[in-house]
């Protein structure tokens, strides 16, 4: 039976979150059915955002940001290669005054690229951005595509000269970290942990960041360390953080006091449930785990990703895989890029 995956957590550190999430100033959506998609798109309604995105563009509404958000759309659902079609089409929707923009859904497309597993046309696509613009995004994705075919030295340079880019950027590294880590080369990428170790600042949030790397780096004891100012002030990131440390150290009791300030402090969420429930799955505690589960899924509002997830495991833990596999079968339905939960249905289908 499988162990137990805490998912990482404290930060996104899914690869190119920060573009997933941001972007440059693309302008106002003014068409109906572009507002409507884009509302769908922050709803997390994304099949509803791609039909909308779709009949915008073919209604002639604001083309580049019709076919750019019905790339996102497509991002979200997983449909990587349709995601690519929808940015080119929104790049041959650009004129020249379009210039930010244009760098805009390059990066979009270099990242659909790369999640299709399409590496040379990535790299492809970040050699065109990188003729006009020095962009960290850019060389990261090239970088990260040139070690997926085995041109390690190739992808150090590329991540050298992102990291020169953004050199206090906590999150750059640890993306990096995270694609050696994904092809086994962690002793590789946590060269790159150290050097953010040099990021130079005192304050919360430095002290916050430096407790994140301690933490993949595998040191719980100085990770405490770094986090206990910040979550003596109540910042919340440590004090989950400072969980997620109690619990690789299998200190369950303290963890759960974590969690439980957390509630005292902000009330219950989504995160002080799940946090609970790694609590309970650590100890044994299969139904109990179940049950801080559902009192997460019952709430509104919050990212239950990970809820959804554990619910899994918890099920697998009980050994009750006929409705383990349902939960995986549910969550593959709701997340169907999240590779985690995909291994998870690998695994229960086999049983």
């Amino acid at each position: 039976m499988k162990t137990i995956d805490f998912r990482i957590i404290a930060g996104a550190l899914l690869l190119t979150s920060t573009l997933l999430l941001g972007g440059c100033a693309m302008g106002s959506a003014t068409g109906k059915k572009t507002l409507a998609a884009q509302e769908a798109l922050e709803n997390g309604e994304y099949e509803q955002a791609q039909i909308l995105f779709a009949e915008a563009a073919n209604e002639g509404e604001q083309q580049m940001l019709a076919y750019r958000g019905l790339g996102l759309a497509y991002m979200e659902l997983a449909q990587y290669e349709e995601a690519g079609k929808a940015f080119e089409a929104a790049l041959e929707s650009a004129d020249s005054k379009m210039e930010e923009n244009v760098l805009d859904v390059r990066l979009y497309l270099a990242t659909a690229q790369y999640r299709n597993g399409d590496y040379e046309d990535t790299a492809a696509t970040c050699d065109q951005i990188l003729e006009e613009h020095e962009e960290a995004d850019a060389y990261f994705l090239r970088g990260a595509s040139r070690l997926h075919d085995e041109m390690q030295e190739e992808a150090r340079e590329d991540f050298d000269a992102a990291v020169t880019l953004r050199p206090e950027s906590y999150d750059l590294y640890l993306d990096i970290y995270e694609c050696y880590r994904k092809l086994n080369l962690s002793g590789l990428g946590s060269q790159y942990l150290q050097s953010a170790l040099s990021i130079q600042g005192e304050d919360t949030e430095h002290s916050y960041n430096r407790g994140r790397i301690y933490y993949y780096l595998g040191n719980y004891e100085e990770a405490q360390t770094q986090l206990a100012g910040p979550a003596e002030a109540g910042y919340e990131p440590a004090l989950y953080l400072m969980g997620r440390v109690y619990l690789a150290l299998e200190d369950y009791v303290h963890a759960q006091g974590m969690y439980h300030r957390i509630e005292e402090k902000s009330g219950k969420s989504t995160a002080t449930c799940n946090g609970m429930a790694l609590c309970a799955l650590s100890s044994g505690e299969y139904d109990m785990a179940l049950s801080y589960i559902a009192d997460g899924l019952g709430l509104e509002g919050g990212d239950k990703r990970e809820l959804y997830f554990n619910e899994i495991v918890a099920y697998e833990k009980k050994l009750d895989f006929a409705t383990a596999k349902v939960k995986a079968q549910e969550f593959m339905q709701r997340y169907p890029a999240d590779e985690e939960g995909a291994r998870e249905w690998t695994f229960l289908s086999t049983r």
